[in-house]
């Protein structure tokens, strides 16, 4: 048993202790003794098993193609006589390799965690790309033109580097399910007898690559025991909340009959804020759909009720553009931003820049860097106050910064960081409001902003919802506008928010 399990083999009284001794103050909420250490036990981030058979396809195909090129230059020297023909048949051999062991299942999960038994799976994939090419020569009378020692050594080199690649995957993906790296965390929503047949027939799968984190529960423990199938229950709806933005969570799985239509509409309304995939278990109904209305962990199907709005490849297309983008726009604005860093510090005393606390990706606190605007014995990091037109806090040069959103422009630093993305919902300082209340007071479902990292620039700012927040409907409009880019996103929103961004700028009617 991974030294990160839940099922620690607590006894009931144990639990109890713990749900009822003192109680942890974290963040914004409160988690009891027991729920705070298993959340602790996952802070650490995990690996994809999408991401690794992702990068496993491109790494074998341009160590084949390597290889292929290394013996062609070894051999047969750069050819001469047929420039096009080798590198057509070298490319052609690796694609036909990856495009055949992806069909053979070659990429899967199972054949990562147990790569050696699949092996011969993988030898025959390979040969198959080795006779389709050769009768492809054959039919267009062009193999005498290649030669047979390339031909056969490449054979054999990509056999042996297949076999050391898998060899070396077999043991890291061993070691990595050892340690929890490479694997799905979930939190089981609902207790009782549907969770622990739901645990059960999760457990019997061969290939599961889920690890489950804890129950959470509404009902009283008459109701919903204290140990479900050897998990403990770690608290209620608004604490698994708390719980699943400290730890790092993958999906929460809903385990309640679909005639418990209040209790699960409850339950998502709380939890869709959650950047976490929430799938509904469908292994307990008898009602039955056709099988792709499910998705499914091994064979336990689920209905799918939300997804992460960015994962996998594409968090990772993001965060490139992000760093492209980001060291762009460092490089064509430093000009800017130095020559501001002279005007603030010339012009009133204090520091040249500004960092404010706001809300950032899971609702975590992040340290936004800003130009001050501000006299340094009048500034506000809470924003408890919104800067209005003509306000006497904000000096000369700051009322000139703000209204061009010069004064946002170090944030490119905290793109670099990975605090902030390039565009996203603006972050809002963590204790910012309209005229009396905390923006998550006045709408419904705010902090689902935080499904994504925030932004620089937005889909809400190249609206018009720029500026001053002093009303409730502009906070919604906001959100919704936010809301709606983390349900549309693609890096071509991306770019035409980018390109929008300046445009907009030109109207400062609301920027004070």
């Amino acid at each position: 048993m991974n030294e990160m399990d839940p099922r620690l083999r607590y006894s009931a009284e144990s639990v109890r202790s713990y749900m009822t001794g003192d109680e942890l103050v974290i963040k914004e909420g409160r988690l009891n003794r027991l729920a705070a250490r298993i959340a602790d036990d996952y802070r650490r981030d995990t690996i994809s098993p999408t991401m690794v058979s992702g990068v496993l396809r491109l790494f074998e195909f341009a160590g084949l193609a390597l290889i292929m090129t290394a013996i062609m230059l070894a051999y047969v020297g750069v050819p001469r006589t047929m420039i096009w023909e080798y590198p057509l048949a070298i490319v052609s051999l690796s694609a036909l390799y990856v495009t055949l062991a992806q069909f053979a299942e070659g990429y899967q999960i199972r054949a990562l965690r147990n790569s050696l038994a699949w092996f011969p799976r993988l030898v025959l994939m390979w040969t198959a790309a080795f006779a389709l090419m050769a009768l492809a020569g054959f039919f267009l009378k062009i193999s005498d033109d290649f030669s047979r020692f390339w031909f056969g050594s490449s054979y054999l080199a990509g056999l042996a580097f297949l076999f050391a690649t898998r060899t070396v995957l077999n043991w890291r993906v061993r070691r990595w399910a050892r340690n929890g790296t490479m694997e799905r965390r979930a939190v089981i929503v609902g207790g009782g007898q549907p969770a622990e047949k739901l645990i059960r027939a999760l457990e019997l799968q061969p290939d599961n690559d889920i690890r489950i984190c804890g129950i959470f529960d509404d009902r009283d423990d008459a109701r919903s025991p204290l140990i479900v199938a050897g998990y403990p229950k770690l608290g209620d709806i608004e604490e698994l909340v708390e719980f699943t933005r400290r730890a790092r969570i993958d999906m929460l799985i809903v385990s309640l009959p679909l005639d418990a239509e209040s209790r699960v509409l409850y339950m998502l309304k709380k939890l869709w804020v959650l950047p976490v995939d929430i799938r509904l278990s469908a292994h307990s109904h008898k009602l039955r759909f056709r099988p792709r209305t499910y998705s499914y962990v091994g064979k336990v199907p689920m209905f799918d009720i939300f997804d992460r709005p960015l994962r996998d490849w594409d968090h990772v297309a993001k965060r490139a553009f992000d760093i492209v983008f980001s060291l762009l726009g460092i490089v064509a604005f430093s000009p800017v931003m130095i020559a501001t860093a002279i005007a603030v510090k010339a012009t009133s005393k204090g520091p040249a820049l500004f960092v404010q606390r706001r809300h950032g990706f899971n609702n975590e606190v992040i340290e936004v860097f800003k130009f001050r605007s501000m006299y340094v014995e009048h500034q506000d990091p809470t924003a408890r106050n919104a800067v209005v037109k003509d306000d006497p806090r904000v000096t000369p040069v700051g009322r000139f910064i703000r209204k061009t959103s010069i004064d946002e422009l170090p944030q490119f630093f905290n793109v670099l960081r990975g605090d902030l993305s390039l565009v996203g919902p603006r972050p809002h300082a963590v204790h910012a409001q309209t005229r009396d209340k905390l923006y998550g007071e006045v709408v419904d479902g705010y902090f689902a902003r935080h499904r994504v990292k925030p932004g620089v620039t937005g889909w809400a700012q190249v609206n018009g919802w720029r500026g001053e927040v002093d009303t409730d409907e502009k906070i919604r409009k906001r959100t919704e506008f936010d809301l709606y880019y983390i349900e549309n996103w693609s890096v071509l929103m991306d770019l035409k928010i980018l390109f929008l961004t300046p445009i907009r700028l030109l109207n400062t009617e609301n920027a004070y």
